[in-house]
C-alpha cells in the first residue's frame, strides 16, 4: 500500500513537471519566457529557454529567489502594484521592468502576471500560485505599457527617454545633474541611477543642501574632528565617507553657499577632502549625483553659483519635466502610489473612472508629491472600497470637475435618472446608490446640485 502511494506521488510529480514543461514550451514557441511563483512570491519554476534571454546558468540563479529582487520591488515588493493586484485576483498586463541578474547586469523586459488557476486533474503544481510571462521589451517597441525602473514609473515619451538613459549609464560613474520643479521625482531618478550602476551594492546617501545652515552643512558633508568647535565632543563621519563605494546625492545644490561650493569643487577635481579640524586629506570614492529646482545657468550669471562647479556637475544633464507636461504618466503613477499607500493603510481600494478623470484633468502644481499626498488623503477619508471624486482634496475636484449647468439637457436627463431610481427604491439612498454605481455621498451631492427632492 505504501509502495503504491509512493508510486502515485512520483507519477503525479512527474506529471506536474511535464505539465510545466509543456506550458514553458508553448510560451517559448511564441518568444515568451515564464516563471511560476509560490504564495510568498518566490520563483519555483522557470522556462528552460530563459537562459537564451539572460545568459547561461540564469535558471539556477533565479530558482528560489524572491521575484521582487529580479523584477523590482516597485512591482513585486510587498507594496508593489503588480503584487497587490495578484493578491486580489487581478491580472496585470504590459508592465515594463528591468530583469536584474549578476553579473550580467539588467535587461528591459515586458511583464504580464496573473493568478494561476489550478486544473481539476492535479497536473498543475499546487504550490504555484502565480504565473509571470516575460519577453524582451525591444521585440515590440510600439507597446506603450508603463515602465517601472528602480522606482521610476513612466509611460510618457519624456520619461521613457530618461528611463532609457538610466539604462545606458549603468556602466559609468559619470556625475549627473538632475533639474526640474519641486516634487517631480528627482530623488527617485537618482536612486534609479544608483541601482543601475556598478555601485548598486554600495550605499545611497542623500543630503538636502538647502535644509541646513552653512556650518552644519559643512560638518554634515565632510565630518569633523573632536574638539574642532564648541559641542564637538566626538569625531563625526561625513556623508562623503558614508557614501564610499556608493552614491552621494546632493539635493537642492542650488541653495548651497558659495564658500561650500569651493570645497565641493575640490572634491570633484581631486577626489580628496578634509574633516573640519583636521589637516589630513581623505580620499573620496563616492559618485556624485546632484539635483536642483533652481535655474543654475541663471544663478551663475547672477554670481550666486560657481561656473566651474556648474560644469563639473553637469557632465550628464537630465531635465525632469513637470507632471502637467507628461499626463500619460498620471494614470500608472496613480495606480502605483495607490497600491503603495493602500498597503500601508492595510486597505484594498480602487479609483472610480470619475476619480481617474479628475486626476487626469488636474494641473498638479506640486507634481508627483502632490499626487501622492492627494491619494493618501483620499484613502484616509474614503468610506468604501472605491475612491470617488468627492474623496479627493477639494482643489483637485474644483479644478478638474466644474459644476454642471443645472438647466442643461444633460442635467435634466441625469435628474430624471436619479428620481426614477430613487422612487424605485422608495427613496432609500443606500440602495439607489448601489444601482446607480456611485457612493451614497456622490448621490447626495448630485441630488443637491440638481435639485432632486422627495
Amino acid at each position: 500500500m505504501i509502495a503504491r502511494l509512493m508510486s502515485d506521488a512520483v507519477q503525479l510529480e512527474s506529471m506536474r513537471h511535464l505539465g510545466w514543461a509543456a506550458v514553458s514550451a508553448a510560451f517559448g514557441s511564441l518568444g515568451r519566457f515564464c516563471m511560476a511563483l509560490d504564495s510568498e512570491f518566490r520563483v519555483i519554476h522557470t522556462s528552460e529557454r530563459l537562459d537564451l534571454l539572460v545568459g547561461d546558468g540564469a535558471r539556477e540563479v533565479i530558482q528560489g529567489k524572491p521575484v521582487g529582487e529580479l523584477l523590482g520591488k516597485e512591482l513585486f515588493g510587498r507594496d508593489g502594484i503588480v503584487r497587490q493586484n495578484l493578491v486580489r485576483g487581478r491580472k496585470c498586463e504590459g508592465w515594463r521592468a528591468t530583469l536584474r541578474l549578476q553579473p550580467e547586469g539588467s535587461r528591459l523586459v515586458s511583464v504580464t502576471a496573473a493568478p494561476l488557476i489550478h486544473d481539476a486533474y492535479g497536473v498543475c503544481d499546487r504550490d504555484a500560485h502565480y504565473i509571470v510571462v516575460i519577453r524582451p521589451a525591444e521585440e515590440d517597441p510600439a507597446t506603450r505599457g508603463p515602465t517601472a525602473l528602480g522606482g521610476m514609473i513612466a509611460r510618457s515619451t519624456p520619461m521613457l527617454r530618461i528611463a532609457r538613459l538610466v539604462e545606458q549609464l549603468q556602466q559609468t560613474d559619470a556625475t549627473v545633474l538632475l533639474t526640474g520643479e519641486s516634487g517631480t521625482g528627482k530623488e527617485v531618478v537618482a536612486r534609479a541611477l544608483h541601482e543601475h550602476s556598478p555601485r548598486r551594492d554600495g550605499p545611497f546617501v542623500a543630503v538636502n543642501c538647502g535644509a541646513l545652515p552653512p556650518d552644519l552643512l559643512e560638518s554634515e558633508l565632510f565630518g569633523h574632528a573632536r574638539g574642532s568647535f564648541t559641542g564637538s565632543v566626538r569625531d563625526r563621519v561625513g556623508r562623503f565617507e558614508l557614501a564610499s563605494n556608493g552614491t552621494l546625492f546632493l539635493d537642492e545644490i542650488g541653495d548651497m553657499p558659495l564658500q561650500l561650493q569651493v570645497k565641493i569643487l575640490r572634491v570633484l577635481q581631486e577626489h580628496t577632502f578634509e574633516r573640519i579640524g583636521e589637516n589630513t586629506p581623505r580620499k573620496s570614492n563616492a559618485r556624485i549625483i546632484a539635483a536642483t529646482n533652481v535655474d543654475l545657468a541663471r544663478a551663475v550669471a547672477m554670481g550666486r553659483f560657481r561656473e566651474d562647479l556648474y560644469y563639473r556637475l553637469r557632465v550628464v544633464p537630465i531635465e525632469i519635466p513637470p507632471l502637467r507636461q507628461r499626463r500619460a504618466d498620471v494614470e500608472p503613477l496613480a495606480e502605483f502610489l495607490l497600491a503603495r499607500e493602500s498597503a500601508r493603510a492595510g486597505r484594498a481600494v480602487r479609483l472610480s473612472p470619475d476619480t481617474m478623470r479628475a486626476l487626469l484633468s488636474y494641473e498638479w502644481p506640486g507634481n508627483v508629491r502632490e499626487l501622492d499626498n492627494a491619494l493618501a488623503f483620499a484613502i484616509a477619508v474614503c468610506e468604501g472600497q472605491t475612491i470617488q471624486p468627492e474623496d479627493l482634496p477639494k482643489e483637485i475636484v474644483s479644478q478638474a470637475l466644474p459644476a454642471e449647468d443645472p438647466n442643461s439637457p444633460t442635467a435634466e436627463m441625469e435628474r430624471k435618472r436619479l428620481r426614477r431610481t430613487l422612487e424605485k427604491h422608495h427613496w432609500r439612498r443606500d440602495e439607489a446608490a448601489v444601482e446607480l454605481g456611485m457612493s451614497r455621498t456622490t448621490l447626495w451631492r448630485k441630488m443637491r446640485e440638481l435639485g432632486v427632492r422627495r
